[in-house]
Order: C-alpha cells, then structure tokens, then sequence
C-alpha cells in the first residue's frame, strides 16, 4: 500500500466567539496562490484545521492549529465527534486547495473536531500558516464552507447547546467580569430561545461557581449593574 492510500488524521476546530451581541463562529479564507491556478472567485472559507504530526497528541495539534493558523493560544478547547466520510473532499475547489499545501492532496483523511469559546473583548487573532485571512462570522451567517465543514459546523452548535448549561461553559465566552443581563443574554443566543428572568437569575444565584463582586459597569446610560466573576474550581 503506498503513502496516498493510507489514512490520514486531522484536527478541526469551531471557534465560537461572543462579542456580547451575537455568537460568532471563526472562519479561514483560502490563500491566493501566486502563478496558481485559483481564482479569486473560487477562493474558499473553512473551519481551522491541519493533520496532525507523528509526535503530537490530537489536543496538542488542535492547540496548534489554531496557534498557526488563527495566532490564538491558551483558550478553551473540546473535543466533541470525529468525521470519517470517504467522500469527505467532495469538489474540484476542495482538491485544488489540498494541492496547495499537501503533499497527499487525494489522501483519505478522518478529522476529529474539537469547539473552542473564546470571549472577543479579550482575543483578535491574525490569519497566519496557509490561511489568507480570517473572519469572524455570525453562526447564522456561515457560507457554504470547503470539504464537509457545514456538517461540523452544524455538530458543533447542536453540541454547544448541549453543553452550556449543565457544564458551565458559557462563562468562557464572556468578559472576565460580567453582567447576570450579559450571562442570561449569552444563554439565549445560544439556546435560541427566551428565558423567563426571573427564574434565570434565581437559578444562578445558587450556583458556587458565580461569584458577585462589589463592583458595578461603568460608562453606561443607564443604571450600572452588579458585576460577577467565574470560579471554576466550585465546579464539580
């Protein structure tokens, strides 16, 4: 068996970003080849991701990624699924971008994807590696993306809303200190729903990981809130 028909592994990552009016979600842009044969018109976004190395495990090569592809470092990050399609390249767009940069390009490779929550007040990340630039994009927005990259991006927001509530990841996207208005706003974003309060706040309340602090906004029109923080070593 030679080199092009073996398996390959990589990693890709959904960055989620929240500014504290939408959910974003962190995009890469392919780069424009000098002498290639890409148009600017067939140039495609995808999520960030790269085929891990022989001496990487694969949290270390999703920190990677997004280290050389984005310039992010130290956030958040969790895997949640793998993608093993055979027909997971499925264009000519998808194979002329892997020609670029893979030596393999026609390689058979399954993925596994990590989600990682970044808070956008304290994070801007430049495009580096092979991507030729970098967007944040509204989750509601997303394009149509290179290789499968929909249906991950899809699985990572079914898994986000899974997640936030009952292990208390939300906090990761927000400021380091936070409005309860701020925290229930993100919740709703989220879950794409209403939540009644009232009830929202007594619920928090309860929770030994939300610490109140004796401080409240500042430079706001209208009257400043109590600000909170994040304790997570109360999390169980």
């Amino acid at each position: 068996m030679n080199s092009n028909s073996q398996l390959g592994v990589s990693v890709d990552c959904v960055v989620f970003g929240y500014n504290g009016d939408s959910i974003k979600v962190l995009l890469i842009q392919q780069k424009t080849q000098d002498g290639g044969t890409i148009t600017e018109s067939e140039l495609q976004m995808a999520l960030p991701g790269d085929l891990v190395q022989a001496e990487e495990t694969l949290s270390q090569c999703a920190a990677r990624v997004l280290l050389e592809l984005t310039s992010i470092e130290g956030i958040f990050l969790k895997q949640f699924h793998s993608f093993g399609d055979p027909d997971r390249v499925r264009g000519v767009k998808d194979e002329k971008w892997l020609e670029t940069f893979r030596e393999f390009p026609n390689k058979r490779i399954i993925t596994v994807a990590y989600y990682a929550l970044v808070s956008l007040h304290e994070y801007n990340p430049e495009a580096s590696s092979f991507a030729g630039s970098i967007q944040w994009v509204d989750v509601d927005k997303v394009p149509e993306l290179a290789f499968d990259h929909n249906e991950i991006f899809r699985y990572a927001v079914t898994t986000l809303r899974q997640h936030i509530e009952p292990h208390h990841i939300g906090f990761e996207l927000l400021p380091k200190k936070f409005t309860l208005s701020q925290l229930q706003h993100l919740h709703e974003l989220v879950l794409d729903k209403k939540l009644d309060k009232r009830n929202f706040r007594k619920n928090v309340k309860r929770m030994d990981h939300l610490v109140p602090l004796e401080e409240k906004q500042t430079g706001v029109l209208h009257k400043p809130a109590q600000l909170f923080t994040f304790n997570p070593e109360a999390v169980i």
